[in-house]
């Protein structure tokens, strides 16, 4: 699975486009991931967005992921799941979805990527990189910094996308900080134009940082 650019969906802040037309034109973009999130949307109306992802995503050879819930990428056939401090195991979600199913986990520190590699992820969501509004976190005072991806680049094997903050005029710094790519919310969902905005992160992760 590439990881250079990776979306994930927050609808509230799409400017009153939905989240399909935003995913349609991250496609268009040629984003690489796709991860459903949409926390705010009760499980059914995920439901049903998910099996609407899951077509426009399979037809394009996108995978598709599931933010938090291990039920909901089964039910929609997902790639797999991403899980944070408050979900279930990784090893639960192996049970439930099947060794051939994409797992991946939130951490902000060396060693909690060291557990998390340890325990059978698939990948790391590492952030938040840079100052940002976007996730479940205060916007001030908790980004880590560049410094803290070189220290989980060193620490583990894994591939690890930066997440937070992230635009295509500071996804460069990321990746050569370490990073395997780059996971973005606003930087595409927020965006006049989701299609170019995923291009132009793509060329920013694409960049050759010698």
């Amino acid at each position: 699975m590439h990881l250079d650019t990776y979306l994930v969906t927050a609808e509230a802040i799409s400017a009153g486009r939905s989240t399909v037309e935003i995913v349609e034109a991250a496609i268009d973009g040629g984003i690489d991931v796709v991860q459903l999130r949409e926390k705010q949307m009760s499980a059914r109306k995920r439901y049903g967005l998910g099996q609407e992802l899951r077509e426009l995503t399979r037809e394009a050879g996108v995978p598709l992921l599931v933010n938090d819930r291990i039920d909901l990428a089964a039910a929609v056939d997902a790639d797999g799941v991403h899980l944070g401090d408050a979900d279930l195991p990784i090893s639960v979600a192996r049970d439930q979805l099947g060794e051939d199913a994409v797992v991946g986990r939130s951490v902000s520190t060396p060693a909690a990527a060291r557990e998390a590699e340890r325990t059978g992820a698939d990948y790391l969501g590492v952030g938040a990189v840079y100052p940002t509004d976007s996730k479940d976190t205060d916007p001030e005072g908790t980004e880590i910094g560049l410094d803290r991806i070189r220290a989980v680049a060193e620490a583990v094997e894994i591939p690890f996308v930066g997440i937070g903050g992230v635009k295509p005029d500071n996804a460069a710094a990321v990746i050569e900080a370490g990073a395997d790519g780059v996971a973005v919310i606003s930087a595409i969902t927020a965006a006049d134009d989701p299609a170019a905005a995923t291009r132009d992160l793509g060329a920013a992760v694409e960049r050759d940082p010698e």
